[in-house]
């Protein structure tokens, strides 16, 4: 028996035999320590990170307590967190021997991974890389879900990748379409993006037709710059290799021996996106990328990505991959921003 507190009232309170059951029948999770080794000083400095940012990501997430010793590592916590803790670091540490790099979003997104799925390797993620000629580092997908839409941008021809912003969705395509580019598995790249006014009118931003258009793709020459060196991405535009250009350029047109891609596709009409999707030729690749959740058409005007869902869910030949917030890889903030503007959608 002992005395429980209610407000400003001490009252006597007695377990009951079903409470008693339940401890009985429940056990506590057992305390346990295990020692990791780490040999190679290079190989500790990049998987601990600066100031041991990963190991404190590690501790914060898992509710585990690491400390060094003589050899490495020591783990402190309940077993099921200090097993799972272990797992990691020691997949980790196989990716850094292995010259991958590790940063705290990389181990964030492990830490989700794992303990999801505890069978799930690593290196499976990071074997499964993009190789652009000349770029020192390759591109290697971060979550299953960016494996899953590379596989299907190399197998198929046509891939819709939807979700919310920072899931990587245009780089990963745009990674692909360089390094097709590169192979000379196709002649040209092809980027587009519906020109949807969102607050300015298109007939009062200065400049000629051009120069109006140009914000619209501006995020789309970035990420071509950041897999190619600025000069070379220039000689390649300037030789028609790679187009950047407004989707009502495509009308029209028949795009062979090309790996095309739309951006922002959810900001498209149901006719135009029609019209794009039929502009694919001979020997060519298209990826459609979108986030149904930014639409800027005026109200009451359909997507034309929400409806190409709708009609072309059941075509062969066609994969479509959805991103969730869990798949959000710039800075950390932007995944609980993400789910923060979700739940606040679904609870309206």
């Amino acid at each position: 028996m002992r005395w429980i507190r209610f407000s400003n009232w001490w009252v006597k309170y007695r377990k009951t035999e079903s409470e008693e059951q339940i401890k009985t029948n429940y056990p506590r999770a057992q305390e346990k320590e295990a020692s990791f080794k780490i040999v190679d000083a290079e190989v500790a400095q990049t998987l601990l990170g600066e100031r041991d940012s990963n190991l404190k990501i590690i501790e914060r997430q898992l509710g585990v307590r690491i400390g060094r010793d003589a050899k490495g590592l020591l783990i402190a916590g309940q077993d099921a967190e200090v097993d799972l803790a272990y797992d990691l670091l020691e997949q980790l540490r196989g990716l850094v021997e292995q010259g991958e790099p590790i940063f705290p979003g990389d181990v964030e997104r492990a830490i989700k991974m794992l303990s999801g799925n505890r069978r799930l390797r690593l290196e499976d993620l990071f074997r499964d890389h993009v190789k652009i000629a000349g770029r020192k580092h390759s591109i290697v997908p971060k979550t299953l879900k960016q494996k899953e839409y590379i596989e299907s941008i190399r197998s198929l021809d046509l891939v819709f990748g939807i979700g919310p912003a920072g899931t990587g969705k245009t780089y990963l395509a745009m990674a692909m379409a360089v390094s097709a580019l590169m192979k000379k598995e196709v002649k040209r790249v092809i980027l587009c993006r519906p020109a949807v006014e969102a607050g300015e009118k298109l007939g009062f931003l200065p400049g000629d037709m051009a120069e109006k258009v140009n914000p619209y793709l501006r995020p789309l020459y970035d990420a071509l710059h950041d897999m190619v060196e600025y000069e070379k991405a220039r000689e390649l535009v300037e030789r028609g290799q790679i187009e950047v250009a407004p989707l009502a350029f495509m009308r029209g047109r028949t795009l062979s021996d090309a790996f095309v891609i739309l951006d922002e596709a959810q900001n498209t009409t149901p006719v135009q996106m029609k019209m794009f999707l039929t502009r694919l030729g001979e020997r060519s690749k298209s990826v459609v990328t979108g986030d149904i959740t930014q639409i800027d058409l005026p109200r009451g005007v359909v997507s034309g990505l929400t409806d190409a869902a709708r009609v072309l869910k059941d075509v062969g030949g066609i994969a479509f991959i959805n991103f969730s917030d869990e798949d959000v890889i710039r800075h950390p903030l932007v995944s609980r921003i993400v789910s923060a503007y979700k739940k606040k959608r679904d609870a309206e």
